[in-house]
């Protein structure tokens, strides 16, 4: 079969295919991540304009990586039936029509449904983009190409930072989202230049399997967004129910756990029927594929929750303004744009596990350093310096990972690599956008109420004027409006102000600590990615293992058998 492969060739001449395909391959990454690095710097016009709270902005950043991670795998088999340049051709127009929603929703409401929007146009997107450079591109063109699809993801979110620091700032939050209008209708009109690829009508839609992987994502990220209204151990007063007095939030993410494992049983079922699975397991056949996918999901959510703490506490806490914002977070968001861009340069020097370990390492340091440094003033020079850092480690890793999983696939299976990255990608996004939300809200309400309960200035009826159940990240300007409609005297605001600033940074510090945990954690399966460098391998990828090679063979001939 022929292979998807990043492997550098080792001898002979390479016929080389026009660049203008991956000019509308690399815009088709970009505008689904401009999309995504816009919401949380457009955050604070968003509030104003909708008349909502910051947690409603990140719901939308989950709805729209809530749709992708549902619906990608049946994306990647509607590529595969009808072709990727039709399907690519048609959800760049639903693309196109969501974002122009989006640009002129008058409620939160119709924002959220764009973003759903937005995301079940992507989840068609992103199989289609590596079945597109399969199409296009053999060799090492191929290694360039996946290389620049991984870049275009970084410079986008780069170039969201920007421009939404600018519009946003002197324009509003609109024309940021407007700028995708025309980006999509530009992407539209260049894939009629894309090469018309077959059709595979013997391709089937497994039902059962879109239903088991759609209401398992649909699950885990529910429960996830919810475990701080909801409550993470006791029912709170915002669960729409209980189960014995406990909040339904973890049951859902254990419940959506189990029908994602289910629905590895049933694909696994499914081929060795000889029928067509939603997700071809191949593509995680060997231990070197699932750290791919294991290393992808905490780079991402690593890098959703960083992009989500930081404009929370600059523009909801400190009132920054979103060029403020931008500048904060362009060294981060630049730094993963030109370390993406690079680091297919080290392929030949240093093996992917070598890189893997370095890249998680350097991310440990950085949060923690950050976690150290980190005061009321994100421009400080420190701060700026463990960001850095932090984008080098991400930005070798996101382009890593995802050459990994790409070296292992045949050329028919490109839409499930993508559909692979895609889940990972995006589910990822979500929980981590979602628990860095409920982590730090969570880790304030706690603080406050702690320093409350033991300073003796609050008795007990102003603490329960203070509404205490309700503690969000607020400015000081709107504490201030808080409590002026309490009893509190002027000493008494005085000192729940200090203890609302002392909290806030607080949370922001143990929310960094976690983090580099996490990094930290993941340098283990890191450990397992593939150890050569390309020049010393075959120009075919590594193969399964005898094991593994041999429970797929009793599976495909348990089905024969069947089927005889």
């Amino acid at each position: 079969m022929t292979k998807i492969s990043t492997a550098t060739p080792t001898s002979g001449a390479e016929s080389r295919d026009s660049w203008v395909p991956m000019i509308t391959i690399a815009l088709g990454q970009s505008i689904m991540s401009y999309n995504v690095a816009a919401l949380p710097v457009s955050m604070s016009g968003m509030v104003a304009s909708f008349g909502v709270p910051p947690t409603t902005v990140a719901t939308g950043i989950v709805m729209y990586s809530l749709a992708v991670a549902g619906l990608v795998m049946l994306g990647s088999k509607l590529t595969q039936r009808f072709g990727a340049t039709r399907m690519f051709q048609i959800v760049v127009g639903l693309y196109f029509l969501a974002q122009t929603l989006m640009t002129f929703s008058p409620t939160a409401t119709l924002m959220l449904i764009a973003q759903g929007l937005c995301g079940m146009a992507a989840a068609v997107i992103v199989p289609a983009l590596v079945a597109l450079i399969a199409n296009h591109y053999q060799g090492q063109q191929q290694a360039t190409a996946v290389g620049i699809l991984g870049s275009a993801r970084a410079g986008a979110s780069a170039l969201a930072f920007l421009i939404g620091g600018v519009l946003g700032t002197f324009i509003g939050w609109r024309p940021v989202f407007g700028i995708l209008i025309v980006v999509s209708a530009i992407v539209f009109l260049l894939s009629f230049r894309l090469k018309k690829d077959e059709a595979r009508p013997e391709v089937q839609i497994d039902g059962i399997g879109v239903v088991l992987a759609a209401a398992g994502i649909l699950l885990i990220t529910f429960g996830f967004n919810n475990l701080n209204r909801w409550g993470i151990g006791f029912a709170g007063p915002n669960a729409p129910f209980d189960i014995l007095g406990l909040s339904p939030a973890p049951f859902m993410v254990i419940i959506g756990i189990i029908l994602l494992q289910t629905l590895i049983w049933w694909c696994q079922r499914v081929a060795a029927a000889g029928r067509t699975p939603l997700l071809d397991l191949r593509v995680v056949m060997s231990a070197s594929e699932r750290a791919a996918v294991y290393t992808m999901f905490a780079v991402v959510a690593l890098e959703a929750a960083l992009n989500f703490s930081v404009p929370l506490y600059l523009q909801i806490v400190q009132g920054r303004t979103p060029i403020a914002t931008s500048i904060a977070m362009m060294p981060f968001n630049l730094t993963v744009f030109f370390t993406a861009v690079l680091v297919v340069r080290l392929y030949t020097r240093l093996t992917p596990r070598q890189i893997g370990q370095a890249g998680f390492s350097l991310c440990t340091v950085a949060l923690l350093w950050l976690a150290f440094v980190a005061r009321n003033d994100w421009t400080e020079l420190p701060v700026l310096v463990g960001l850095f850092f932090f984008g080098l480690g991400q930005g070798a890793l996101v382009t890593l990972v995802f050459n990994v999983l790409v070296t292992a696939a045949p050329k028919e299976l490109a839409s499930d690599v993508g559909a692979l990255r895609g889940t990972t990608q995006n589910l990822a996004a979500a929980v981590g956008t979602a628990l860095a939300g409920a982590l730090m809200v969570g880790l304030l309400s706690a603080m406050v109420v702690r320093h409350l309960a033991e300073n003796p200035e609050f008795p007990p009826e102003i603490q329960a004027e203070l509404d205490l159940d309700s503690i969000n990240f607020v400015s000081n300007d709107q504490l201030l409006v808080i409590l002026e409609g309490t009893s509190a005297t002027p000493e008494q605001i005085a000192e729940a102000e200090r203890i609302n600033i002392d909290a806030r940074l607080r949370a922001l510090k143990i929310g960094l600590l976690l983090m580099a945990a996490l990094a930290a954690l993941t340098i283990i399966p890191a450990g397992r990615l593939p150890n050569y460098k390309p020049g010393e391998i075959p120009a075919n990828p590594p193969q399964p293992t005898a094991d593994e090679e041999r429970r797929i063979a009793a599976d495909y001939d348990v089905g024969r058998a069947d089927r005889a």
